[in-house]
């Protein structure tokens, strides 16, 4: 965590900023879909890229730059379309256990009244303060059935929305994909060794990897240099795998 002056620290416990950051959605909600979306997209194109390093520059290298394109394409939609339905799950499933708890409640409002009790003394609360907790909670509603959601169902009633998952995986993805390809683009039309293009292709994935975990640093308040390390050694191992993959797959096929 980054040290942060009293002063600061004062600044951020104001009533208005903390009204305003419990309205605001969670910005580590994003924090999963960008790495994973950045990541994967750098694996999966090193991967390609990888499956016909060493073949000769006019064949091999426009090889990888199409297949490697074309991964980034429809590999990154497909990542996208995936988190867009993870997340519209997430949102029918509190849907759905949002009727089931108003059900109850109208049918059998002792017995979840009854459940508020027993979250609360879970929580250490006894006496008369637990009953006026629980007198309070019951006689709002919404506020009876979210927080049954939240301490019994266990659900995170802020989702993110399915759109803005879908995008961020595809986007990240996208530019985190595209970059270990651009090297290609200068073996295509210079003259440099296909040996050389894959080089330059593997350092610029471990670039991605390394501002990859840059920004999840920035974003978890943590050690920017230890995240992007880490990040870095997770993606170079990944990448590791897909280099010796792609080497067996190109020379099973014949590809170099």
């Amino acid at each position: 965590m980054n040290k942060v002056s009293d002063e600061q620290l004062e600044a951020e416990h104001t009533k208005a900023a903390i009204a305003a950051r419990l309205d605001s959605p969670s910005r580590y909600g994003d924090l999963g879909d960008m790495v994973l979306g950045a990541v994967d997209g750098t694996v999966t194109t090193f991967a390609i890229v990888s499956g016909v390093a060493g073949t000769d520059i006019s064949h091999g290298t426009l090889l990888a730059f199409t297949l490697g394109l074309a991964n980034v394409l429809a590999d990154g939609f497909s990542m996208g379309a995936s988190n867009y339905l993870k997340a519209r799950s997430d949102l029918q499933t509190i849907e759905n256990y949002r009727k089931k708890e108003e059900m109850h409640i109208r049918r059998i409002p002792e017995s979840e009244r009854e459940e508020i009790r027993q979250i609360y003394i879970r929580k250490g609360f006894s006496g008369d303060l637990l009953e006026q907790i629980v007198e309070q909670i019951t006689q709002n509603k919404q506020l009876w059935v979210e927080t049954m959601l939240t301490d019994e169902w266990g659900l995170h009633l802020s989702p993110i929305s399915p759109l803005r998952s879908a995008t961020l995986t595809f986007g990240a993805f996208l530019v985190a994909g595209t970059v270990p390809l651009l090297p290609l683009l200068l073996g295509l039309f210079s003259e440099i060794n296909s040996k050389t293009v894959f080089l330059l292709c593997g350092a610029f994935a471990g670039i991605v990897f390394l501002i990859t975990g840059a920004l999840r640093g920035k974003i978890l308040e943590v050690s920017i240099s230890r995240s992007a390390v880490e990040t870095f050694v997770v993606g170079g191992v990944a990448a590791a795998v897909a280099y010796l993959v792609g080497n067996v797959l190109g020379t099973a096929f014949s590809i170099h």
